[in-house]
C-alpha cells in the first residue's frame, strides 16, 4: 500500500513518528560549515552561495533511478527535459519556435527543448513528432542530439528497468515485443521458489546463494525495525515493535486466545517472514520503504547481480518500432490508439549518452542504443553522479550537503548565481533557518502557527516584508474523508439510492463542519473545496461556473440546506435535520427526532478512522469530533479512531477494514481518474484502477465517461467529461471533499533579491523554472 498507492497524508504523519528511527532514510542534517570553495566571501554577490534548505536526499541523484522529490531536485538542476509545463501546468509545445502564454493578465514565454507536433491518423495511431533545439551542449561540452533523447528512452523501456517511470506503460508501437523473452535472475528464482528445478538460467548453488542472502537481509531489516522500536517509542517485545511499524502479528479482531498467545510470543524470523510476504521479490522496494537507517547496500550489497541485468528466456523484437529517429534532430513517437495522459510521459529527461551509456554500442540502424538489452549496469552505476545540460553543475554531495556550480554553457544563459547548495535540514529547522540566516531558500510546512511565526519577523506585520519574502501556492493534491461503500451501505446494495442516501447523510453533517476546522488548522493557507479534485487541476469546477455546488449542501428532496442569515448553530440544526431526512430515506426509523432502529446492513455505530499521531493532530480532526458530537444528539454514535501509526490505516483499508478515513490525495498535472474510481463494471473489477478498492464505486457510467476522457486530445472536451464524472462521484457519496491546503516557499529578503526570482510562481512553474536569473542581495 505504501509503494503503490499514490496517497500522501495530510502532514508529515510517519515522518514525526518515525524521527528517531528515520524510517525509510539514512541522511542526517548538516551543521558544519561548507567547504571553502563555496563559502560565503561576502562583499561579492556572485561569489555568495544560494543555500536552499531540504529535507534528507537518499543519493540516487539519478533521472532514471530516483525515488524521491528531494533527490529528484538534485537531478533537475542538472538536466533539461524533453518537454517542458507553463504557469498552469499545461505541456509546452513550442519550446524552441516559442509563442507566448498568457497568465495572470500577462504573456509568458516557455522557451524548451522541442517543438511537438501531435497528429491523429484515421486508423487510430497517433504521432508525437519533435524538432529538438540546435546548438545544445552538456554541461561538459559535448553536444545533445537526438541520439541522446532515443537512448534515453531505451532505458526507460529496458525490460530490467524498475525505476519509477512507467512510459513502458503507455501504447507505444512495438513496445510489448521489444521487452518481452526476458526477465531477471532475481525474478526467476524468486517464482520458481525454493526447491531447485534444473533449468537453463541459474544453478542450484546460485539458487541457494539468493535465498540466503535475501533471509539475511529481511531477517537484519526486521531486527533493526525491531531495536529501534524498543529504543525510542516504548516497544516491549517484537509483536509491539512490528506493529508499531504497521506488521500486526496475528491481531485480527476475532483472533482467537491461543493465537493472541502465539502472536505474543513473535519472533524476529516472524516479523521478517511477515515483511517477505508483503514485498515478496521487490526486496529493494521492502529495503527502501521499511528501513529504520539502512539501505540496500547495507542489507544485500549485492542485489543488483540479481536485479540488474536481464536474462533471455524467448524471442523478443529488436527496437521499438514506434521510437523512429526521422532525422538528424528530428524524432517520432508513434502510439496505437489515443492517451490524453501520454505527452506528460513523454517529458523525459535528456541523459547525454556518452556519460551514462556506451557510445560505442550505439548504432541506430543495427538497433543498439548505448548499452545491452537488459544491461542497465552503467546506467545504474551514475546514480550519485548526475550530469546533463541544466543550469548547474552537479559537484559533490559531502555532510549533508549538495554542491553545485553554475553551467556556463547552459542554453538560457549562465546562472548569475554561480554557486548552489542544498542543505539537510530538519521541518523544524527550516523557518529558523532563514531568520538566523543559515538558509536563504527553504520550504517550511504552511501552517497558521508557521504564517504568524513570518509575519512577526517582519516589520510589517506581513509574510512578505523586509525579513522574509513568503510565495505560498496551492499543493498538487487536497484532503478528503472517505467512506467505503463496501462497509456504508444498505442490505448490501453498494449502488441503491438507499445506500447512496446512508452516505449522504453522514457527509451532510460532515461537510457542514469543514469551514471552521480547515480555518482552525489553516488559516489562510488552506480552503475548503467542494469537488474531490484539486484546485490546481484545470479540470476544476470553478465558482463563477453555473452549475457549481456546495457539497452536499441540499437535503433528500433537492432543495438547499442553508441561507446565508444563519448562524453556526442554526447551520448545525439544519444539516442535522437534513441527515434525519436522508437515513429515514435510507430506511431508518426515526422517532421524536432520533434514529431508533436501522435498515438490513446498516447499524447505529460506525468508525471514522484518522491518522492524527494519537493526538489529534490532523487537519480535519475537529470536523470529526464535531459531527460526532452532533450526530450522536440524533442517535446515531460515530466513534472516532484516533491512529498514533498512520500505517495501521493502509493495512486495513487493504481488507476493507475501515468504513470512514481521512486522508489527503497527492495529484498530477493531468486529471486522469482511471487509478482511483475505475471500477470496470463490464468485466467484474478485471480491470479495476488501482485504488479503487478503497471506496468500492462501481458505477458503469462513471466507467465510460473515465475512458472517453482519457480517448481524447481536446481538453475542453474533456473538462466537460469530468465535471460529469465529479457529479457521479459526488452522488454516490463515498468522498467528502475537505480543503486544499498551500505550499510555501520562504526567501530571506536581506539576502536574496527577491526582484529577480521566477515571477509568478505557481504549483507546476516553481521558484527553480528560471533559477538562472536569480541574483543575491
Amino acid at each position: 500500500m505504501k509503494k503503490v498507492l499514490a496517497v500522501v497524508l495530510a502532514l508529515v504523519m510517519v515522518t514525526a513518528l518515525f524521527a528517531a528511527c528515520n524510517k525509510g532514510g539514512d541522511n542526517t542534517p548538516d551543521t558544519s560549515t561548507p567547504d571553502a570553495s563555496q563559502a560565503d566571501v561576502g562583499g561579492d554577490a556572485d561569489n555568495k552561495p544560494l543555500v536552499v534548505g531540504y529535507s534528507s536526499f537518499n543519493s540516487k541523484f539519478s533521472p532514471f533511478f530516483s525515488e524521491t522529490a528531494y533527490d529528484q531536485d538534485v537531478w533537475a538542476m542538472t538536466a533539461v527535459s524533453l518537454l517542458g509545463t507553463d504557469r498552469q501546468g499545461a505541456v509546452v509545445e513550442k519550446g524552441v519556435s516559442v509563442e507566448p502564454i498568457e497568465y495572470n493578465g500577462k504573456e509568458y514565454t516557455y522557451p524548451g527543448m522541442s517543438d511537438l507536433t501531435i497528429t491523429e491518423n484515421e486508423d487510430g495511431t497517433v504521432y508525437y513528432d519533435f524538432v529538438l533545439r540546435d546548438g545544445v551542449t552538456f554541461s561538459d561540452g559535448e553536444p545533445l542530439t537526438v541520439d541522446d533523447v532515443i537512448f534515453s528512452f531505451y532505458v526507460l523501456c529496458d525490460p530490467t528497468y524498475d525505476g519509477s517511470t512507467t512510459i513502458f506503460a503507455l501504447p507505444i508501437e512495438g513496445m510489448e515485443e521489444y521487452r518481452a523473452g526476458m526477465d531477471t535472475l532475481l525474478n526467476l528464482i524468486y517464482n520458481g521458489g525454493r526447491d531447485y528445478t534444473d533449468n537453463e538460467y541459474f544453478t542450484e548453488e546460485e539458487m541457494n546463494a539468493f535465498w540466503d542472502k535475501y533471509d539475511a537481509a529481511t531477517l537484519a531489516l526486521a531486527q533493526e525495525i525491531v531495536d529501534c522500536c524498543i529504543e525510542n517509542y516504548g516497544a516491549t517485545d517484537v509483536a509491539s515493535a512490528a506493529a508499531m511499524w504497521g506488521f500486526p502479528l496475528g491481531s485480527d479482531e476475532e483472533e482467537t486466545s491461543a493465537e493472541s498467545a502465539a502472536a505474543a510470543e513473535a519472533t524476529v524470523e516472524d516479523f521478517a517472514a511477515a515483511l517477505a510476504e508483503a514485498y515478496k521479490s521487490d526486496v529493494a522496494g521492502m529495503i527502501n520503504t521499511e528501513n529504520a537507517g539502512s539501505t540496500v547496500d547495507d542489507l544485500f550489497p549485492d542485489l543488483g547481480d540479481y536485479s540488474g541485468k536481464g536474462i533471455k528466456t524467448g524471442e523478443s523484437a529488436a527496437n521499438i518500432s514506434g521510437i523512429q529517429k526521422t532525422g538528424d534532430n528530428t524524432l517520432r513517437i508513434v502510439l496505437t490508439e489515443v492517451d490524453a495522459t501520454a505527452i506528460y510521459n513523454l517529458a523525459v529527461a535528456i541523459a547525454p549518452l556518452h556519460y551514462y551509456g556506451d557510445p560505442a554500442k550505439y548504432d541506430y540502424d543495427a538497433n543498439s542504443f548505448g548499452f545491452d538489452k537488459g544491461d542497465l549496469s552503467a546506467v545504474r552505476s551514475k546514480t550519485t553522479q548526475p550530469l546533463g545540460a541544466g543550469p548547474y553543475k552537479f559537484v559533490k554531495f559531502e555532510n549533508g550537503v549538495v554542491y553545485f556550480e553554475a553551467n556556463e554553457s547552459y542554453y538560457l544563459g549562465a546562472p548569475k548565481i554561480k554557486n548552489l547548495q542544498f542543505k539537510e535540514t530538519t521541518d523544524a529547522d527550516k523557518l529558523n533557518g532563514v531568520i538566523t540566516g543559515t538558509i536563504d531558500v527553504t520550504d517550511p510546512s504552511y501552517s497558521k502557527e508557521t504564517a504568524k511565526t513570518i509575519a512577526e519577523q517582519n516589520s510589517n506585520g506581513e509574510v512578505t516584508g523586509d525579513k522574509i519574502t513568503t510565495s505560498a501556492v496551492d499543493n498538487l493534491g487536497y484532503g478528503y474523508l472517505g467512506i467505503s461503500a463496501k462497509a456504508v451501505n444498505v442490505g448490501g446494495e453498494l449502488a441503491s439510492d438507499a445506500s447512496k442516501n446512508l452516505r449522504k447523510a453522514f457527509a451532510t453533517v460532515y461537510a457542514n463542519f469543514r469551514d471552521v476546522t480547515v480555518d482552525s488548522y489553516y488559516g489562510e493557507a488552506a480552503e475548503v473545496i467542494n469537488y474531490p479534485i484539486s484546485n490546481t487541476s484545470w479540470a476544476a469546477p470553478q465558482k463563477t461556473d453555473a452549475d457549481y455546488a456546495i457539497a452536499f449542501s441540499k437535503d433528500v428532496d433537492g432543495n438547499d440546506i442553508y441561507t446565508s442569515e444563519m448562524t453556526a448553530d442554526e447551520r448545525t440544526a439544519a444539516a442535522l435535520e437534513a441527515a434525519l431526512g436522508y437515513f429515514e430515506a435510507a430506511g431508518y426509523t426515526v422517532e421524536d427526532g432520533k434514529l431508533t432502529a436501522a435498515p438490513e446492513g446498516a447499524a447505529l455505530e460506525y468508525e471514522v478512522w484518522i491518522p492524527g499521531d494519537g493526538t489529534g493532530d490532523h487537519p480535519s480532526f475537529m470536523m470529526l469530533n464535531d459531527a460526532s458530537n452532533a450526530l450522536e444528539t440524533i442517535g446515531m454514535k460515530l466513534i472516532v479512531k484516533d491512529l498514533a501509526n498512520s500505517s495501521d490505516l493502509w493495512d486495513a483499508l487493504d481488507v476493507d477494514g475501515v468504513p470512514m478515513w481521512c486522508a489527503a490525495w497527492g495529484a498530477t498535472p493531468d486529471p486522469d481518474m482511471y487509478q482511483i474510481y475505475y471500477a470496470d463494471v463490464k468485466n467484474g473489477g478485471e480491470n479495476a484502477g488501482g485504488s479503487n478498492y478503497m471506496y468500492d464505486i462501481a458505477d458503469e457510467e462513471l466507467d465510460e465517461l473515465i475512458l472517453d476522457a482519457r480517448s481524447s486530445l481536446d481538453k475542453s472536451y474533456r473538462k466537460g467529461i469530468y465535471k460529469a464524472c465529479l457529479d457521479i462521484i459526488v452522488d454516490w457519496a463515498v468522498e467528502v471533499p475537505v480543503y486544499q491546503r498551500q505550499n510555501a516557499i520562504i526567501f530571506s529578503t536581506e539576502r536574496v533579491n527577491v526582484d529577480t526570482v521566477t515571477p509568478d510562481i505557481t504549483t507546476y512553474y516553481g521558484w527553480m523554472a528560471e533559477i538562472q536569473n536569480m541574483e543575491m542581495a
